[in-house]
């Protein structure tokens, strides 16, 4: 699948709509903290796994925590912690957006995303 050439907002739409998932991983980013931002010379990356963040908009404001799974098929990330209560009264974890989210410590174990990291310092 091509990149749009189109500017037109219903085509960038109906793109990110029928997206493949390798593309859509991309896709699901965030900012990063003044502090990496500044290490990394980035303004966002891609979120992952094993990521800590800090929810800055929304009804979770100002809380937090690790990502414990990425639903690239919905653009959604979830969040340690962060869960809603059904009428039932059980508790289901609450699907964030990422653009939602502030990256504040990055998962580094990922030799791939060191690689990716280091690239842009140099």
């Amino acid at each position: 699948m091509k990149q749009p050439s189109s500017q037109k907002p219903r085509k960038q739409r109906k793109w990110r709509q029928n997206a493949p998932l390798h593309r859509r991983r991309k896709m699901v980013v965030s900012t990063l903290s003044r502090e990496l931002r500044e290490k990394y010379n980035r303004r966002s990356l891609p979120v992952r796994k094993g990521d800590k963040v800090k929810i800055i908009r929304g009804e979770f404001k100002e809380g937090g925590g690790e990502i414990t799974r990425l639903d690239p098929k919905n653009y959604k990330i979830y969040i340690e912690g962060i869960n809603i209560k059904k009428s039932d009264g059980t508790d289901v974890e609450r699907a964030i957006d990422p653009s939602n989210v502030m990256i504040t410590d990055l998962y580094m174990e990922d030799k791939k995303r060191r690689e990716i990291l280091e690239r842009k310092i140099r």
